[in-house]
């Protein structure tokens, strides 16, 4: 086998266990969604989707190797440059790669772990709070509803919300039940969504309010 060859099969296996992982970018922002809105975070966005979401907003994440691969050394050693210690590892989908070995390191430096995840491939990582945002696109992993913390379903169109009831029928009591409109339709799905939550109140409204402070 060629050198070349050798460092590639090197790497694909590194990353096969977790030791390393394509980043897309990497950034400390102000969380604009969910449970920790307005929350200091370190996100960590990986390379990688299989999902293909027809409104995602990052679609230069799906394809992982036009992204750098880095070892989970130096992914916390960025993190720790900054003072927040609550880090959101997200995507593209976080759980294409094995996050036990990189949550484990950012715990033991004292950081608090989130993910956002589709929940389309098994579940991995010690995570403080799971956000679940199951997609039409690809069926979730059934591994996901029992470690769903907050489920947030993205409305784009009408029969979204049966779709989120079906997904609030499978995860455990105690997650957080989440309506969020979709970028493009904030302006027809607000007042729906506001109406449904009215009248149903074990759910809650998300906004993006990052997209309306325009921060990252």
């Amino acid at each position: 086998m060629k050198t070349q060859e050798l460092i590639a099969s090197s790497k694909q296996a590194l990353v096969a266990a977790g030791q390393q992982l394509p980043i897309m970018e990497a950034f400390y922002t102000i969380q604009g969604e969910g449970r920790f809105t307005g929350y200091p975070a370190y996100f960590i966005r990986l390379g990688g989707c299989d999902v293909g979401c027809v409104w995602c907003d990052v679609k230069e994440s799906w394809e992982a190797a036009k992204w750098p691969v880095l070892s989970i050394e130096q992914i916390v050693d960025e993190a720790l440059k900054f003072p927040g210690r609550l880090v959101v590892i997200t995507g593209g989908e976080p759980l294409m790669y094995d996050l036990g070995p990189l949550t484990k390191l950012l715990k033991e430096k004292g950081f608090t772990t989130n993910i956002e995840t589709s929940g389309a491939h098994p579940f991995s990582g010690d995570f403080d709070w799971v956000c679940f945002s199951p997609k039409k696109f690809k069926n979730p992993h059934p591994s996901i509803y029992k470690h769903a913390d907050e489920l947030k379903v993205v409305v784009f169109n009408k029969s979204d919300f049966a779709f989120a009831e079906e997904h609030a029928a499978q995860v455990n009591p105690l997650c957080e039940l989440r309506l969020q409109p979709e970028w493009s339709k904030v302006a027809r799905f607000t007042p729906e969504i506001v109406e449904y939550v009215k009248n149903r109140p074990n759910w809650k409204v998300s906004l993006q309010t990052h997209k309306f402070m325009d921060i990252p």
